[in-house]
């Protein structure tokens, strides 16, 4: 099992920036790639940073302004969201793969970000 939380979620104006972070305990050894989705309402989920990259794209709309990265000791990824706009504006989630008897998929419960113009 692993679990995963999330934080650094909030309200920003638009242009601001934010960083998002996403802390996994359990069989964290297990955990072969993590991402961040985000749905706004209405909307479907969809895929905007992976690490390692993988072949589903994100959107244009994301590339050059958000950046995914980890930090292993701590467990932990992070989602630098800078020049943010109000589409931007979701839930995101943390996402992780885990090969443990089989491929299983565990997500956060989720963390809002609002941008407002």
């Amino acid at each position: 099992q692993v679990q995963l939380v999330e934080s650094g979620g909030g309200t920003v104006q638009a242009g601001g920036s934010l960083r998002l972070s996403c802390k996994a305990t359990g069989s964290t050894g297990s955990i072969s790639a993590m991402a961040w989705y985000r749905q706004a309402p209405g909307k479907s989920r969809e895929l905007v940073a992976a690490i390692p990259r993988g072949g589903t794209p994100v959107p244009d709309s994301v590339k050059g302004r958000f950046t995914m990265s980890r930090d292993d000791a701590m467990k932990t990824v992070y989602l630098q969201m800078d020049s943010l706009k109000p589409e931007d504006t979701a839930v995101y989630y943390c996402n992780a793969k885990a090969l443990l008897s089989e491929e299983y998929v565990y997500w956060g419960q989720g963390t809002q970000v609002t941008v407002s113009s």
